[in-house]
């Protein structure tokens, strides 16, 4: 869609019906293991840590609209900007990607697999998340943004309707949920803190915004608008997305001292808790819920980190950011598809190298404070034209939320490492 036929698109059409790529950032990003963080918090805290949901939804709302500004206002995308960094964040995102890549394409393959394998038992986990890695090739090979736009639309539906529903069946306690909107710290709940606020709605899919509004046709600051509507809007359906897992946890899990595993295999034992108390229907709506969130995690990365490979190979090769290889669809964008979908089909049946996964916690730890310091950087300087540079309010924000992931990458890093 060009700029003009973009332009038309949005004076005829209303602002609700344009909203889309946040949507996808923020449903990307909410995957198995973010889930079952927030449960466990639930189950271990009750409501206590609800305002770290609302922190984490607001810190990511500042960086995307960061990373959104940036590409509206500059025409560029993330990664040109980082580039204009210095070399270092080549060094730093090349090995990245690469490691990233392999290791979440096993994790997203099986956590696909898992809500498939325990609702229709004919073939195993493993053979699950192969085919869904299959079906994710397919659905975004060709990098028709609208198709794969509205393939995300639906499995977003599907997650908020089992996980609202699973919530409405519990009937919250409301005087406890205002209660834990007061910032407290439970002995103890410091890990689960961060990984709460820090796991709500995404990691490296927040710098794939910008590819995703270029694909939507937004590509002037007169999107300005719609894009923080779009931003904003999105991470209102996270939030309350997030907070009805919070919900079940605290009152199916916490209330009656049940445990769930840690991994994606909590989210099974949700689904059978759910089942033993209103009836197989539950625990069937909610297991086609977990899957719809696993596949939008991967559908979602499988597209959009693809288009970040293919950027990152365009500047490493020298080549301009409108040759065809290194667009939406082209052979660079294929190939980072066949990375994540194939090679760690190996590790589904071998297991998980210890030497990659430490490779991967330690390198995913510092990715979040480095999108947020290099969007402080970026947008305080002449890269960015004076109207679109942060002002006070966005550089404390920024700022708050660079510490926090700091902290939070201390404690990844230590988890990562076994100190």
């Amino acid at each position: 869609m060009n700029s003009e036929a973009a332009t038309l698109e949005g004076a005829k059409t209303p602002k609700w019906r344009l909203i889309g790529p946040g949507l996808i950032v923020a449903a990307t990003g909410v995957g198995a293991a973010d889930l079952v963080a927030t449960l466990i918090a639930g189950q271990k805290y009750g409501y206590a840590l609800l305002w770290c949901v609302i922190l984490g939804c607001v810190m990511k709302v500042v960086l995307v609209e960061g990373a959104g500004r940036y590409t509206l206002a500059t025409g560029n995308t993330i990664y040109e900007g980082w580039s204009t960094l210095g070399k270092w964040t080549h060094f730093y995102f090349t090995p990245y990607i690469v490691i990233w890549g392999f290791v979440y394409g096993a994790a997203a393959m099986a956590g696909t697999g898992l809500p498939l394998a325990s609702l229709f038992p004919v073939l195993s986990v493993t053979w699950w998340g192969i085919l869904s890695g299959l079906i994710g090739l397919a659905l975004v090979w060709f990098g028709h943004y609208a198709f794969f736009e509205k393939v995300c639309a639906a499995l977003v539906g599907l997650m908020f309707v089992s996980m609202v529903g699973a919530a409405a069946l519990t009937l919250p306690n409301l005087p406890a949920m205002l209660a834990g909107l007061a910032p407290t710290v439970p002995p103890g709940a410091i890990v689960n803190v961060l990984s709460v606020a820090g796991g709500v709605g995404g990691t490296i899919t927040l710098a794939a915004y910008g590819y995703w509004i270029r694909e939507k046709g937004w590509t002037t600051t007169k999107y300005m608008g719609v894009m923080r509507l779009d931003n904003g809007v999105a991470y209102i359906v996270t939030g309350i997305f997030v907070v009805s897992t919070l919900i079940v946890g605290a009152e199916l899990l916490y209330s009656a001292n049940i445990a769930v595993q840690t991994g994606d295999r909590g989210l099974l034992d949700l689904g059978n808790v759910l089942g033993e108390r209103y009836g197989s229907w539950a625990g069937s709506v909610f297991l086609v819920g977990f899957w719809a969130a696993a596949m939008s995690s991967l559908v979602g990365v499988w597209n959009g980190v693809s288009m970040m490979f293919a950027d990152l190979v365009g500047h490493l090769k020298g080549l301009g950011k409108d040759h065809p290889d290194v667009l939406s669809g082209g052979k660079w964008y294929k190939a980072y598809i066949l990375w994540l979908t194939f090679p760690p089909m190996v590790m589904m049946f071998l297991g998980r190298p210890i030497y990659l996964i430490l490779a991967y916690g330690v390198l995913g730890a510092f990715f979040m404070p480095f999108l947020a310091i290099t969007l402080l950087w970026i947008l305080n300087t002449d890269r960015v034209p004076r109207q679109w540079r942060n002002g006070p309010v966005s550089n404390i924000l920024m700022g708050l939320c660079a510490l926090a992931f700091i902290a939070l990458a201390i404690t990844e890093l230590q988890k990562a490492l076994g100190m």
